[in-house]
């Protein structure tokens, strides 16, 4: 699960990795190694994308704020929690950024530190979801999942049915994510609850959605294979992510998003302290300082994440796209996934996914 750079400045993906080293570069951060950090340095370890975006909206206000210094890693959830793992207690990174899933992963092997009330007050200011109990740091970002569609075909309540993707009329006009992107987990586990017992309910989950594959045009692995393919006509619909819809409503697309009538999940971004952080009192500042209604609001509108603080102003191209849901996500019908079912079933999913759907 990755965290979305602003629409509006969203570069391709093929070229995240050089942009993110470039704006590192640019703005005097190290992209490697972060080693022993002294009081007056932080070192944070964030997704390989956005970061200039980041930068601006909560990077160098918080140095502004404090005085403490923020040298930048950027990678893959999987490769930087790699690195995690091998550093064998001394990971030279005081804050990580990082997708849900891998946050948990990272909680079964003692990755994480628990991030505490006393040290971090806005804690105490955000919504209640992203405090939850299952994890050891806060989210201080979210994602939700729906469906993207063409608003000359489609009207918004077609789009909020999910038998849209099995409707004959549309076979081959429609696309789906696969399992392994953070869409593909939340539209499993909304398929499961729609048609099964509930969000883990795998075996009804594969059989519908494996029932709908003949008609699916494509799996997409990126959000640039989807939005292309719905501008220029191949499909009128897509399960997708909010933050996909973002840059083509604004731009005056024939494009909506709308959230399923029913199986509405959401995805988020956590900020977790590494076990053996070498500077956990800045630790504790930084985080602090991301989920203020301040940076929360900046980060809206510079990057794109949707905010936990719920004092944050969403910005009108958020609001465009999502409307009354971002002030609210939980009253709104949204739900968050357990990180013990996921990881414990994770590998088995995505082996059934690719034998079961994909496949056919």
């Amino acid at each position: 699960m990755n965290r979305l750079p602003h629409p509006a400045r969203r570069r391709g993906l093929a070229l995240a990795a050089t942009a993110a080293t470039a704006a590192l570069v640019l703005a005097g951060c190290s992209s490697s190694g972060g080693g022993e950090a002294d009081g007056d340095t932080l070192v944070l370890s964030t997704f390989p994308f956005g970061v200039e975006e980041f930068q601006e909206a909560v990077i160098d206000p918080f140095t502004a704020k404090t005085g403490i210094k923020v040298e930048v890693e950027t990678g893959s959830n999987t490769d930087r929690l790699s690195k995690l793992r091998l550093a064998d207690g001394d990971p030279g990174v005081d804050v990580m950024l990082i997708s849900d899933y891998y946050a948990a992963l990272g909680q079964e092997d003692e990755l994480f530190q628990k991030v505490d009330a006393a040290e971090v007050p806005n804690l105490g200011t955000i919504a209640d979801f992203a405090t939850e109990n299952s994890y050891d740091g806060p989210a201080y970002s979210y994602q939700l999942n729906g469906t993207l569609y063409d608003t000359d075909e489609l009207s918004a309540a077609q789009a909020a049915d999910w038998k849209l993707y099995g409707d004959s009329s549309l076979k081959g006009r429609v696309a789906l994510p696969d399992i392994s992107v953070t869409a593909g987990q939340l539209m499993v586990s909304g398929v499961a609850a729609t048609y099964g017992d509930g969000p883990y309910d795998i075996d009804s989950a594969l059989d519908t959605i494996g029932g709908w594959a003949p008609g699916v045009l494509q799996f997409y692995s990126s959000s640039t294979e989807v939005t292309n393919l719905l501008t220029q006509g191949e499909i009128v619909a897509a399960d997708a992510l909010s933050g996909f819809a973002t840059d083509l409503v604004a731009s005056g697309e024939p494009v909506g998003w709308t959230a399923p009538s029913t199986g509405r999940y959401m995805a988020t971004n956590r900020a977790m302290i590494p076990a053996g952080a070498p500077n956990a009192d800045a630790a504790n500042q930084f985080i602090d300082y991301l989920l203020s209604a301040e940076a929360q609001t900046a980060s809206a509108d510079l990057v794109g994440d949707l905010p936990v603080n719920p004092e944050a102003t969403v910005p009108d191209t958020i609001d465009a796209v999502v409307g009354d849901i971002a002030a609210d996500p939980i009253a709104a019908g949204y739900s968050t996934l357990d990180p013990t079912e996921l990881v414990s079933t994770r590998s088995d999913w995505v082996d059934r996914f690719a034998r079961e759907v994909t496949s056919r």
